[in-house]
């Protein structure tokens, strides 16, 4: 490996470290209720985050609460030296996907059946630390 290549993949591996995923899968709240809570939360500073969190009335900020704790958790694992009360870490970035659906049948008048469609979602949180 040459030095040019070498110095490269270093400064990648740096930049890998300041970053921490955490994912929820199956989470039985929609993936609309749950992006109504996540939009609050994108792009701040992660104390911040989880106060805001803390205070919301919103069922799914519970959920959304303790994936921030992982990856806070995640991040803290990758930077053994660092404190996190010293460095700014931010939510870079939160995705709300669409999970399964149970497909459930509901009686209707005249012998008709309506579909009743329980939606969950997958969460997935990007923290990231920012050099000041």
């Amino acid at each position: 490996m040459g030095a040019r290549k070498r110095l490269r993949a270093e400064k990648l591996k740096d930049e890998k470290k300041q970053i921490a995923v955490a994912q929820l899968n199956d989470s039985k709240i929609s993936p609309r209720k749950m992006r109504l809570v996540a939009d609050l939360i994108r792009g701040v500073e992660v104390n911040k985050a989880l106060n805001i969190l803390s205070h919301n009335s919103k069922f799914a900020a519970v959920d959304l609460a303790k994936l921030l704790r992982s990856a806070i958790s995640n991040w803290e694992q990758k930077n053994e030296g660092k404190d996190l009360s010293e460095e700014k870490v931010v939510v870079k970035s939160i995705e709300v996907a669409g999970g399964a659906m149970l497909k459930r049948i509901q009686p209707a008048p005249q012998g008709r059946a309506h579909r009743i469609r329980k939606r969950s979602n997958h969460v997935t949180i990007i923290v990231d630390g920012v050099n000041s």
